[in-house]
């Protein structure tokens, strides 16, 4: 699962726990292209400004000299083909795990796409897993990070997913989330890839259940008119 799905299109307010089906979703991503473009819905351009801001937005906590974390290991969850992997996360960090549900997207990573981080050993293990099951090893991050993946989890799974990264983050660890919001303060089904794009409050609340609180939030600029907003958060 790593959609871009950033268009808005004309929705229906949902409760997410009962309208979200995880094998539609699944059955949906099957059919995409394993490219950049197909991670983004057709917005492959607004990579480069996309990883860039990402970049500068965690650059604060990540600067060698006074970093508060270790910059060793990530895992980048919703991975897709590793567009964020490799154009974001290991321009920062050592090492990044790829937790992806699709094994087409997995397999073109691997061979392909991130073919040379995978040779310098820059690639840690990739988990075939949605993130409803994934069960991260205790302890062992330094930064997970969510990108346009977690419409696709209903909001009782979202928060146990937090609860486990949670768990899996190394002392002074973060999670990052950057997610596409609704300006309306109801949450919008996605009928086609069944996913949701809940308010900002409505996430935020789900931080706070998971028992997570907000180092820094940014909105994400420069994007084209007509896209949702870009929120995007560190959390710990």
């Amino acid at each position: 699962m790593s959609g871009f799905g950033a268009a808005v299109k004309a929705t229906v307010a949902v409760t997410p726990n009962d309208q979200i089906s995880y094998k539609k979703a699944a059955n949906y991503w099957d059919k995409i292209d394993a490219s950049i473009e197909g991670m983004l819905g057709g917005f492959g351009t607004l990579t480069e400004l996309d990883c860039a801001t990402s970049i500068r937005f965690v650059s604060e906590f990540v600067k060698e000299s006074n970093s508060p974390m270790e910059l060793g290991y990530a895992c980048d969850c919703g991975a897709g083909i590793g567009r964020v992997s490799k154009n974001f996360i290991l321009k920062v960090f050592k090492k990044s795990d790829l937790v992806e549900q699709n094994p087409k997207f997995l397999a073109e990573a691997q061979s392909e796409y991130m073919k040379e981080e995978v040779a310098s050993g820059r690639v840690g293990e990739f988990f075939p897993l949605g993130l409803q099951e994934f069960n991260p090893t205790p302890g062992r991050y330094d930064m997970i990070w969510s990108q346009w993946v977690l419409g696709h989890l209903t909001d009782d799974d979202l928060v146990a997913f937090f609860v486990r990264c949670k768990a899996a983050l190394r002392p002074n660890g973060m999670l990052g989330v950057k997610e596409n919001v609704c300006a309306r303060n109801i949450v919008e089904l996605d009928d086609d890839d069944s996913s949701v794009t809940r308010p900002a409050s409505l996430l935020e609340s789900i931080f706070e259940r998971a028992g997570l609180r907000i180092l820094k939030k940014e909105i994400q600029q420069g994007f084209p008119k007509g896209l949702y907003p870009v929120h995007m958060y560190l959390l710990q």
